[in-house]
């Protein structure tokens, strides 16, 4: 008997957290148990052929609203090379409808709905040990029996200690994320959000976590993701976790916290600012700062006292902060999402994440659409296409803002540029929106520009900018250029540096600047040394040192 546990995730570097789980904890059957993870980007007829070698008894895959259709047409195609095969599915995208599932996939004998670990244990062995009645007997399953699709139940939630700790060998993980669980559920009750519709919180043993996360710092991993939904919402629990790593810092592994901001403790705070640059970065889901959106969304959030905590961390200079905001929710229509956009973007997190609503199964969000008026898409990801207060037109208009965030500010290529660009516009969500428009209008939209071009395109929009200095804004973007690397070929709007090249070499012999650093005469004087050797851990960029009085001081003694 052979069970293929199967993963489609989005990338490479994703592994898959639930079916390495689902493989620990059945270990009683581990000779029976393959684990197999996939991409959604390779070929149907690669992935099919290698499960196909396998040979298995039975293929148990975890759907997503990320993979679904994908997994769908698959195991569609499996079937009829693996006729005498059981097919189950399991995961969040086919356990709050599971019964439709089997109704519109004949494909699949079963789905295991909610948490899967005890249920497969189960179920693998059923198989194993061959016994029939099992199925009948066995909750968090729904299956066909016939022509009949039978519904169990749920099955009560489990202990988060009992699970076995997966990454014995890192090998498996080699260029891929490490993700990690110590809390399942969710104290909030986000009306857009599955992890509200759990209300049993709980969180694996604090001494447990601790000896796991030393296995991690032990082995010098560059990055732990925690999936926890509100990793501080049990005070001692967070403390206790980002205490210790502050204390066993290797110096090396970064740790990924998803976080309510304005339930930080002054304690906490304390303790994170004596981290390490690099040492964690934060994601903190803002959404909205409309009081009404808020409130039609259940969600729990104090936006001033989020601003004093998010103002003080970035304080510390030691904190990568990513900050979300969701565009189609209850109440928001184009201007009101514009003024959350500003309220955010005045933060100055290092990433911007501006998403689309995304209506999933189970949400409280889908039993409100038709009051909502929300209008979304057919096939996962479910994403929002129109709602009572923002109609498609803006909502193609906020996929084209979206698109010059992720390009401009969240590259942080372009920072200083758009610092002082924010100075001739109307707010900050003018830059992206009028930015956005001139790449359709020009037809630059739909092509792949090199990071040069990126620069190209911005000044050629900048120069219908009533007031703005063409100069200055050039300035600033060769400074963000070498703030990033030492280029091997000058831009063409860059200023001349052949008037200086004795002064400078002269300044670079005498105190012995290294051969990879960059020296750069700016239009109003200011010499600056780019230093690519002593980097910002958190933003990559090279120390910068300004170098006037030494290179002027050269000049005036020749």
């Amino acid at each position: 008997m052979k069970i293929l546990l199967v993963a489609c995730n989005a990338k490479y570097i994703h592994s898959n957290l639930a079916v390495y789980d689902l493989q620990a904890y059945a270990s009683d059957y581990a000779d029976h148990i393959v684990l197999k993870e996939y991409t959604i980007n390779q070929q149907k007829d690669d992935i099919m052929r290698d499960i196909y070698l396998e040979h298995p008894d039975v293929v148990c895959v975890s759907c997503y609203i990320w993979n679904l259709s994908f997994v769908k047409e698959l195991m569609a195609d499996l079937i009829k090379i693996l006729p005498g095969a059981d097919f189950w599915a399991g995961g969040p995208e086919v356990s709050y409808d599971a019964e439709k599932f089997l109704t519109e996939n004949s494909e699949f004998k079963g789905v295991m709905v909610g948490e899967g670990e005890e249920t497969f244990k189960e179920l693998a062995g059923h198989y194993v040990e061959k016994n029939p009645q099992d199925l009948k007997n066995m909750t968090g399953i729904c299956y066909r029996d016939g022509d009949q699709i039978i519904h169990n139940g749920w099955r009560q939630i489990m202990d988060l200690s009992s699970i076995p700790f997966i990454y014995k060998d890192l090998s498996e993980f080699k260029n891929r994320i490490i993700y990690y669980e110590s809390s399942r559920g969710c104290p909030f009750s986000c009306s857009y959000c599955l992890s509200s519709i759990d209300k049993k919180l709980r969180f694996r043993d604090t001494e447990t976590v601790k000896k796991e996360l030393q296995f991690f710092i032990d082995n010098k991993v560059p990055q732990v993701k925690f999936v926890d939904r509100t990793f501080n919402c049990k005070h001692d629990h967070a403390m206790a976790i980002w205490k210790y790593i502050n204390e066993h810092d290797n110096g090396v592994t970064n740790f990924h916290f998803e976080i309510s901001a304005d339930l930080l403790r002054e304690e906490e705070l304390q303790e994170m600012s004596t981290m390490r640059p690099g040492l964690i970065q934060l994601e903190i889901g803002v959404q909205s700062t409309n009081p009404d959106t808020i409130k039609a969304i259940h969600r729990t959030m104090d936006f001033e006292k989020l601003k004093g905590i998010v103002d003080r961390i970035h304080s510390f200079g030691n904190i990568h902060q990513h900050l979300d905001l969701i565009a189609g929710l209850p109440y928001e229509d184009y201007d009101s999402f514009r003024h959350s956009f500003n309220d955010v973007y005045a933060l100055k997190p290092q990433q911007l994440q501006l998403g689309f609503l995304k209506v999933l199964k189970g949400s409280h969000m889908m039993e409100m659409c038709k009051e909502y008026g929300i209008v979304y898409k057919t096939q996962e990801p479910y994403e929002v296409l129109s709602t009572k207060w923002l109609d498609y037109d803006h909502v193609l208009k906020l996929k084209t803002v979206e698109n010059m965030v992720e390009v401009y500010y969240n590259s942080g290529q372009f920072q200083n540029t758009l610092e002082y660009l924010e100075n001739f516009f109307q707010d900050a969500f003018s830059i992206y929106e009028r930015l956005g428009s001139f790449y359709m209008e020009k037809g630059y939209g739909d092509v792949s520009h090199t990071r040069m071009r990126r620069y190209e395109i911005l000044l050629e929009f900048l120069e219908d900018v009533p007031e703005i200095s063409m100069d200055q804004v050039k300035d600033q973007m060769v400074y963000d250029l070498y703030l990033r690397e030492n280029l091997k070929s000058r831009p063409g709007f860059a200023r001349d540096q052949k008037p200086f090249e004795r002064q400078v070499w002269d300044f670079r012999k005498r105190e012995k600047v290294a051969k990879n650093a960059h020296v750069e005469v700016f239009a109003d004087g200011t010499v600056l040394l780019f230093n690519y050797a002593d980097r910002d851990p958190l933003t990559n960029n090279a120390h910068v040192t300004d170098v006037t009085k030494d290179v002027f001081e050269n000049l005036n003694r020749d």
